[in-house]
């Protein structure tokens, strides 16, 4: 019997409770079932805890007269008033309100609900009680500086563009540092003029800066986004570059890349201003020689140091000092190489290291801590990778470096079934290429650990073999092919599942990897020719289901009787013009074999697809063209860049298509022709930061044109369109009356 229930029934007349007690003496108030359960448990010597509270329910019903019994349901009745009360209460304050009341005390605020797309905006029950503290400060420029920050989940800043006008000052209110010249000797004056740190003045701009055609006015606010993402490398081997013992590169893949800062954080609510080290952007090289005078001076480090945005150690030690410098120049005769006895020279904007001229016989071994710039979590790298993680609980785990030194040797101890973790962001160098034989029923897990983004140098294929239901995983990995020492043969792919009567194997899978397009870069990020038009994953064997996510691979040639499905992906052939998904193409004619059944979602595509099945293509890019070989022939070797044998099943929607692509049905499809909408792709080369990314500029029809509204292509998981829609909601609830605004991307 409750507390509630007892206390109800004391307040009753003994005289009621004493003959209700009677009652219960004199009358069996237990079903013969429930005595017979009773006397069972009253025999047994030890009970468990279930059968104390048995015995316990069963004792207290039969102890219990009707008027008491008819207590306990009244009482039940009153909690069940007095939670409703206390919820009514409750439901007066946004912070304990259940949550259907959120939306009526957002409206008498006059919050304007959105996607949540953001974390920092995924709650509608912290967004609602944030407005009442950001109504407080309705139309500061912080305000919509966080704003700005939290809904897009970008590095953002807000500008008041009158600050930034050339006029003549009112002689009450000077603006001492506003000089309608500016200072020439000063460096951040040319390195930030146009972007959201612009301080230099201009003249007024009368086009409207709501439909971003005008900037500089009196009454308007410009909005900066940084889009693209700061991800890191710790202690990352740099890549020696051949022909000289002084040069290197951070990138492993020994190609130029820029470096980006290590955005700081402006705490959950913004006091201050961004300025450039709270945003992820290119790390400049006035940026970086500025930190560097600085730690000379004694002040504290923003840039360079152990945590920040870069971190160069020579032979294991943290170089304390380095030089900037412009380190442009062909391989083997870089500017500014620095001399014996000299600082180590960095070149943040192309990503090169020089250090001075070793001793004879000794070799520098360099590593480094830095960022470099991405638009989302693809591909691979330190972000949060162990959701996807496929291996068993049970299933053995060893570890490269720490259990065996090579990925070979792990691959053999597992002997077709476990799981082989690299941990660290090391090279890994296979010459002679790997070899995979996956026993019955066995799954193995190639992956490297949460953290960690280590290469993969093949010098020979990985080829994959496998019993009836053995699987495959790949995750975390970046694939690439650097050619042995003693030359050879090419190998086919980097990844074959080779035809045999003997290969049964089932499931391959590729998630948060890169499996570099063309195999491997040039030095100035370009795809090397050497290796134009060969697959990086053949699949000849049939049955096997090949499923990629959240990747960015090369050319796919997969059996006509297996499957492939590619979701938030970029497949890229180096060219549009090239082939990027088939079955086999033939040595001598060109002809081209259809590969399997081909399913993708949010995918960007770049080169020519012929594929026996488009099962369902939605959300996504096609990037493809005919070159003049592919219709010279008689008949052409090629009818269409988007080429599916059977169109009486399957389906393609909300995707962007090249001109006369043979397909299924489509629904809310935009096709390529003289006229018609386009993706405006700021960069079609790996290594680029914005690589496949699409200009903000670009149709609505396409930036908009998914099925949730989102953009097409493979960056649609990002939903950067809804961010922006989202953002300028939130915006006009803050704008001040007569001010407009502009959103300006940085990068």
């Amino acid at each position: 019997m409750s507390t509630a229930a007892q206390k109800l029934y004391d307040l009753l007349p003994a005289l009621y409770r004493l003959r209700d007690a009677d009652l219960a003496q004199s009358q069996p108030l237990l079903t013969s079932a429930e005595q017979t359960q009773l006397a069972a448990l009253q025999a047994l010597s030890t009970l468990t805890l279930k059968q104390q509270q048995q015995l316990d329910a069963l004792l207290d019903k039969a102890s219990r007269g009707p008027l008491q019994s008819l207590m306990m349901v009244v009482s039940e009745q009153l909690a069940i008033f007095a939670d409703n009360l206390d919820q009514l209460y409750d439901d007066q304050f946004i912070e304990t309100c259940a949550p259907w009341v959120i939306p009526y005390i957002g409206d008498l605020i006059g919050y304007k609900s959105v996607r949540g797309v953001a974390p920092a905006v995924a709650s509608p029950r912290a967004e609602v009680a944030h407005t009442i503290s950001f109504r407080r400060r309705k139309g500061t420029v912080l305000v919509m500086e966080q704003l700005a920050r939290d809904v897009t989940g970008w590095g953002a800043h807000a500008v008041e563009m009158f600050k930034v006008l050339g006029d003549t000052q009112y002689m009450n209110h000077i603006r001492a540092k506003n000089f309608y010249a500016p200072d020439l000797r000063n460096w951040k004056s040319g390195d930030y003029i146009n972007t959201g740190f612009d301080r230099t003045a201009h003249k007024v701009d009368v086009r409207r800066i709501a439909v971003q055609r005008g900037r500089y006015n009196i009454q308007n606010i410009g909005i900066f986004l940084w889009s693209l993402n700061a991800y890191p490398m710790t202690l990352a081997p740099s890549t020696p570059v051949t022909g000289n013992p002084q040069c290197f590169r951070f990138s492993s893949l020994d190609a130029d890349m820029p470096l980006f800062n290590h955005p700081i954080s402006q705490g959950e609510d913004i006091t201050d201003a961004a300025r450039p080290e709270n945003v992820p952007d290119r790390l400049r090289r006035h940026v970086l020689c500025q930190d560097m005078q600085d730690i000379l001076a004694g002040k504290t480090a923003t840039y360079y140091g152990f945590g920040k945005s870069l971190a160069l150690y020579v032979d294991g030690a943290l170089q304390s000092e380095i030089q900037v410098c412009d380190l442009e120049g062909p391989d083997g005769s870089w500017n500014n190489l620095p001399k014996a006895g000299g600082l180590p020279a960095v070149d943040p904007l192309l990503g090169r290291i020089a250090l001075p001229p070793p001793p004879a016989g000794k070799t520098n071994h360099v590593r480094a801590s830095y960022y470099y710039g991405f638009n989302a979590d693809m591909g691979g790298g330190e972000y949060p990778r162990s959701s996807t993680f496929t291996a068993a609980e049970d299933q053995a785990v060893i570890r490269v470096p720490g259990d065996y030194p090579t990925i070979h040797d792990a691959l053999t101890a597992i002997a077709g079934d476990g799981v082989v973790e690299i941990t660290d962001n090391a090279n890994y160098s296979e010459p002679a290429g790997l070899a995979l034989a996956i026993k019955k029923g066995g799954h193995v897990e190639l992956r490297a650990a949460d953290g960690v983004r280590p290469t993969l140098f093949l010098g020979g294929e990985f080829a994959i073999t496998g019993d009836e239901e053995g699987s495959l995983d790949l995750n975390g990995l970046i694939i690439a092919y650097a050619p042995p020492a003693g030359g050879g043969t090419l190998p086919p792919a980097l990844l074959h599942v080779p035809a045999s009567a003997k290969n049964k194997l089932s499931h391959l899978g590729i998630t948060h990897c890169t499996v570099v397009p063309g195999w491997a870069l040039l030095s100035d990020g370009t795809p090397d020719p050497t290796f134009f038009g060969r697959p990086s994953v053949l699949i000849e064997d049939s049955g096997v289901e090949l499923e990629i996510s959240k990747s960015i691979v090369g050319a796919l040639w997969i059996n006509g009787t297996a499957t492939a499905t590619l979701a938030d992906s970029i497949l890229d052939a180096t060219l549009p013009s090239m082939v990027a998904y088939v079955a086999t193409v033939d040595s001598g004619t060109q002809r081209p074999t259809p590969g399997g059944s081909l399913t993708m979602t949010g995918c960007t595509v770049i080169g020519k697809v012929y594929a026996t099945l488009l099962e369902l293509v939605s959300n996504c890019i096609f990037w493809a063209e005919l070159s003049d070989a592919d219709t010279a022939a008689t008949p052409a070797l090629w009818r269409a860049p988007l080429w599916a044998v059977r169109k009486q099943e399957g389906c393609v929607r909300f995707s962007y298509l090249p001109t006369g692509a043979i397909t299924p049905r489509t629904y809310k499809c935009v096709v390529q022709g003289k006229g018609e909408p386009q993706p405006l792709i700021q960069s079609l080369r790996y290594g680029n930061p914005a690589y496949c990314k699409l200009y903000s500029v670009t149709d609505d029809a396409i930036r908009r044109g998914a099925d949730d509204g989102g953009e097409m292509g493979a960056f649609h998981f990002i939903l950067a369109p809804l961010r922006e829609t989202d953002l300028r909601i939130r915006m006009s609830e803050y704008m001040p009356v007569g001010l407009e605004f502009g959103v300006f991307y940085e990068n």
